[in-house]
């Protein structure tokens, strides 16, 4: 039987059923540790080219921003998109996911929390391959996203401290109270970003911040920077002097890093940085990159977000609300 059946037209031909899942059931059928492997294989695939993604688009109403990625997950069967708009009041996530060979839609699902997952798997991804043996890092935000970023992070890697910084004294006492219980790890708040770099061999970036949250000169010989928090060219949580000390640049796409990846604009304007330096995330999982030297100056990856991640994801929160009996069937005529 087609596993998709269930989300397939009925047998009216004119009315078209699929599957709808809130935040609730999202939350309820993922976590990390399901989410990073599904993440780590759309990166395989894609260096494989059995996907195919492309970056996201904007367009604007007022002060309403729509913005639209799309991808191709040939190895999964299936095609979607992630839409969502941004306003004053917040914003709102959609993923609607498609069969490859039909073109029906099987599934809508809200994607708050699941971009929140695959945002972390991704960097988990990354400190996977490029600093598997670290035992502490810095973090930089104590937001929703700086939370998975640290649940992926200790996923990943053999973890026993970890220091975090954000402006907001409370937020960040409050923030490493709740990850010291939840991961039983010895989080410390710091009482500056230097600070909480000093000396570390991996740090994360998440913030919403549109300046550099780091100087560069502040960062130690071989450190991993996973800067992860801007996706808008006019953003940049890394300064010119980390991109200027970087032997390695990893992104999770060239071509939409150079869309939207602001971080690497004032080093680009002042010619210190060049795009055919940057590689992609997938050819080293792929093994593409076997002889990558670990740089003994400065690594740097960048997630901007890609909707391969999304499609992926939510083609296995699909699977699992089948075998679970999770969501709602919807129908409306065609």
């Amino acid at each position: 039987m087609n596993p998709w059946a269930l989300y397939r037209f009925d047998s009216d031909e004119s009315v078209m059923t699929f599957l709808y899942l809130t935040e609730s059931d999202v939350n309820r059928l993922l976590t990390i540790d399901s989410v990073l492997p599904i993440v780590e294989r759309a990166f395989l695939e894609l260096a494989n080219h059995q996907a195919d993604n492309v970056p996201r688009r904007r367009a604007r109403a007022g002060s309403t921003v729509l913005h639209n990625m799309s991808a191709a997950a040939e190895y999964l069967g299936v095609v979607g998109l992630k839409a969502y708009t941004t306003t004053k009041q917040g914003a709102r996530f959609y993923v609607s996911l498609f069969d490859a060979a039909s073109g029906e839609l099987l599934a809508m699902l809200e994607a708050d929390r699941l971009g929140q997952l695959r945002t972390g798997a991704v960097t988990g991804v990354a400190l996977k391959y490029l600093a598997p043996n670290a035992t502490s890092l810095g973090l930089i935000g104590t937001g929703y996203q700086a939370e998975t970023q640290l649940a992926a992070a200790a996923a990943v890697l053999p973890l026993q401290t970890v220091r975090v910084f954000g402006r907001d004294p409370e937020r960040r006492q409050e923030f490493a109270r709740k990850m010291t219980a939840q991961h039983g790890l010895a989080v410390t708040p710091m009482a500056s970003a230097a600070a909480t770099v000093d000396g570390l061999p991996v740090v994360i970036t998440a913030t919403s911040s549109s300046k550099p949250v780091l100087d560069g000169n502040d960062l130690a010989m071989g450190t991993l920077v996973c800067a992860t928090g801007s996706n808008w060219p006019q953003k940049a949580e890394l300064d010119v002097a980390m991109v200027r000390r970087a032997e390695l640049v990893v992104c999770d796409s060239v071509a939409a890093c150079e869309l939207e990846a602001g971080d690497f604009r004032e080093a680009l304007e002042e010619k210190v940085f060049s795009w055919d330096r940057a590689v992609e995330l997938g050819d080293i999982v792929a093994g593409k990159m076997a002889n990558l030297n670990q740089p003994s100056e400065l690594t740097i990856f960048k997630s901007v977000g890609l909707a391969i991640e999304d499609v992926a994801v939510a083609h296995e929160v699909v699977r699992l609300a089948k075998e679970q009996g999770v969501g709602r069937l919807l129908s409306s005529s065609v």
